[in-house]
């Protein structure tokens, strides 16, 4: 439940131990004090008690350059929950300072029922040309047309019906979809409907969802992050089916919309809520053969604020002769978070730029991770330092072994 300080009180259990700080990709970009998890949470107990004004450009300065991976929580022992902290002060700091025109813009483009319609089809229309590809790079428009194209579905697509072979009775689950993920993932959704098929689960869609409101909360909007939450708790209604996700930022705020909310029903909401490799873990039904060599980048909002580490591992596990390469760093954030990677590109930039090093090195043909920021982030660094390996999905390459299994007709 919210507390009456916001979520200040998440900082509470903080000794400055300091065994945040190796976990802090800003930290190790900079090793600057005040870009590490402690150094954030000093300037997040200065701005609560008074000290620092919501208008200081340095607390401001130090806080937007924070990814919210929040790689400090599950090496903290105190259990700092420094996420909650994190938006309690952006919140507090969006209040008096507002937020950045370009955040706004983006967000109004991609969140904005009706718009983001029409910038999601405008998008898929300029993916389909293959321009993107061609202008990849490292400069700020470079960058953004390799996300885009690194949208774009890997393998073959074709809408194909699922057997009715079920080796267990059907379970019902209803499927989230969000803005960017059905924007320019739908195929993943495809693939998530298909794969839970074949492992005993009955997909059911809901009208009337929205947005999650992770990039609002992230941004400090949190006012309409709660209007966004409870559109979803009304339109998913007070049953007990699990709501399947397959965007690991939108999973880890929608099982905190019980925090975000401070009700009942928002607890309710997130206890039913479950990323797909749950469902599917933990004995996923075997594929055929894929002779691939993957790198799993696990999503920071998944394995961290989440928890999950081992049903991804599960699902991989049942596709025969799929090699999972070890990329050191794997757990590192890749620098997406987001809108940062728009509105902090060099920070964001100095983040990734380790982890393209060891995935050259490392030379898979796949880089496989579940969530939308994370697959354009790292979709647009392969493109730009010239590394020939896809971006895919977990649950795409699930779906790829089950088609050549001959799961589907």
């Amino acid at each position: 439940m919210t507390g009456t300080r916001g979520g200040f009180e998440g900082l509470d259990a903080c000794v400055h131990c300091g065994f945040c700080l190796q976990a802090c990709p800003t930290f190790l970009a900079t090793g600057d004090e005040s870009d590490s998890p402690r150094g954030r949470i000093e300037l997040m107990r200065a701005l609560e008690r008074g000290e620092l004004d919501a208008t200081d450009n340095a607390l401001a300065y130090h806080l937007d350059r924070c990814l919210g991976c929040r790689g400090c929580e599950p090496v903290c022992p105190s259990g700092v929950r420094y996420g909650q902290g994190l938006e309690a002060a952006r919140s507090r700091i969006s209040e008096r300072r507002g937020i950045p025109l370009l955040a706004r813009l983006a967000l109004w483009m991609l969140t904005t029922p009706g718009i983001s319609g029409v910038v999601y089809w405008l998008a898929r229309l300029l993916r389909a040309t293959g321009i993107p590809r061609l202008f990849a790079g490292w400069g700020r428009f470079g960058f953004a047309m390799g996300m885009l194209a690194a949208t774009k579905p890997g393998g073959r697509r074709r809408e194909e019906a699922v057997k009715a072979y079920r080796p267990l009775p059907p379970l019902t689950a209803l499927l989230f979809r969000g803005c960017v993920q059905q924007g320019l993932f739908s195929h993943v959704h495809d693939a998530t409907i298909r794969t839970l098929a074949v492992n005993g689960h009955a997909v059911r869609e809901v009208t009337g969802q929205g947005c999650c409101g992770a990039l609002h909360a992230h941004a400090g909007l949190l006012d309409e992050a709660r209007a966004l939450a409870r559109t979803n708790v009304a339109a998913f209604g007070d049953g007990d089916e699990p709501i399947v996700v397959n965007s690991a930022g939108c999973g880890a705020l929608m099982k905190e919309y019980g925090h975000l909310l401070g009700d009942s029903a928002g607890e309710r909401f997130s206890r039913r809520v479950r990323d797909v490799t749950e469902l599917l873990a933990p004995a996923p039904v075997p594929g055929a053969p894929l002779d691939l060599h993957v790198a799993y980048d696990p999503p920071c909002h998944l394995l961290h604020a989440q928890g999950i580490a081992v049903p991804p591992l599960q699902l991989f596990a049942a596709i025969p002769l799929l090699e999972l390469v070890q990329v050191p760093g794997a757990a590192e954030c890749c620098g997406s978070a987001g809108l940062f990677t728009l509105l902090e590109p060099e920070m964001s930039r100095a983040v990734l730029a380790p982890k393209m090093a060891r995935l050259r090195e490392a030379a898979p043909q796949v880089v496989a991770t579940g969530n939308p920021g994370c697959l354009m982030q790292l979709g647009a660094g392969l493109a730009a330092a010239r590394i020939r390996a896809q971006v895919r999905h977990p649950v795409e390459l699930l779906d790829e072994s089950y088609r050549a299994a001959g799961r589907y007709e």
